[in-house]
């Protein structure tokens, strides 16, 4: 099967799977909206109650969960073609928890109108997350040699130990209600369940996406070896500092919506790479699809897996993710 075709069927799939999961965790929680009656409501002949289920408490979370995701697996996806290593992952690599430290004394020490806060904390999560990823970068690299794959993610654990270290730090004195929040931010809770957070990350897809498959032919030049990118004219510093610039923009915007979620940049992009070829213009729509589909779901099961609590989302990748993250890490040796 020619492989463009083979990539349109599958985003066609993958679509109609996101509506499917989305209208599934619609109909679920303890107040819940019978399937039949979704549809309807959303088209506005629901009750009261049903309309602010379904508007003010459950649609925006989900669609949150898949722009967030959509959001994480781009950047992935990014960083393993500029790092040319298949274990990279801006929660793996210490990008998310640098977003994170940032948030943690924005939060606590800078407060501001709630409106103001929510649109803010995109803003506040790159500008951390941007200056612990070229701390990163500058301890990964080698001269003559570019970024060394492992190398990378030692350092970006190592990192990323030191940030959320930093972040208890922080808040060991600061108020239990505020300690809460941090708290639930590193388990990867999905806290911003309104639509004032959705326009604050929405942006950031809305130009980061087309952006990144307009620079897909970059890409797949930097995934080969620094001499050859070098030899058919690409300015691999610039495009490397820009596009890791991207990727950081996506990843803060995501986890300062969502908590520190980590291992959907490291499954998506590889799921979508085993199913059409590693060519970033094609993988990458794939990719983008598979990481709002697999944040759905795993939010999805945290909310509804237990009756008394919930588990957070972060929790339920990791879960998922970790064991993924050893299956390459040894099959790389």
């Amino acid at each position: 099967m020619n492989k463009v075709f083979r990539q349109r069927v599958i985003i066609i799939f993958l679509i109609l799977l996101i509506l499917a999961a989305a209208i599934f965790s619609l109909g679920l929680g303890s107040s819940s909206v019978s399937f039949d009656r979704i549809v309807p409501t959303i088209l506005g002949s629901g009750t009261l109650k049903e309309e602010m289920v379904l508007f003010s408490l459950r649609l925006p979370r989900v669609l949150l969960t898949i722009f967030a995701g959509m959001a994480l697996a781009l950047s992935g996806a990014i960083l393993q073609s500029i790092t040319r290593n298949d274990l990279a992952d801006p929660g793996i690599i210490g990008i998310n928890a640098g977003a994170g430290i940032g948030i943690s004394i924005f939060f606590l020490y800078f407060p501001i109108k709630a409106e103001t806060f929510i649109y803010a904390l995109p803003i506040v999560a790159f500008i951390s997350a941007i200056f612990i990823a070229f701390l990163i970068y500058i301890f990964s690299y080698t001269k003559g040699m570019g970024i060394q794959p492992i190398k990378l993610v030692l350092v970006g654990v190592g990192f990323s130990m030191a940030c959320s270290g930093g972040m208890v730090v922080v808040i060991s004195s600061a108020e239990d209600e505020k300690v809460n929040f941090i708290s639930k931010w590193l388990a990867g809770s999905i806290w911003g369940t309104d639509w004032p957070f959705i326009v604050a990350l929405l942006p950031w897809l809305i130009i980061l996406i087309p952006f990144t498959l307009y620079k897909a032919g970059k890409l797949d030049l930097l995934a080969f070896s620094e001499p050859v990118a070098v030899g058919v004219g690409v300015q691999v510093e610039k495009e490397r500092i820009v596009l890791l610039i991207s990727a950081v923009a996506l990843a803060a915007a995501a986890v300062s919506v969502t908590g520190g979620i980590a291992f959907i940049g490291l499954m998506a992009p590889h799921i979508a790479k085993s199913l059409v070829g590693p060519r970033n213009h094609l993988f990458i729509p794939i990719a983008i699809l598979i990481g709002g589909l697999l944040l759905l779901i795993a939010d999805t099961l945290g909310r509804n897996l237990l009756d008394s609590e919930d588990i957070s989302a972060g929790i339920i990748t990791a879960l998922i993710g970790a064991p993924y993250f050893i299956f390459l890490l040894l099959r790389k040796k």
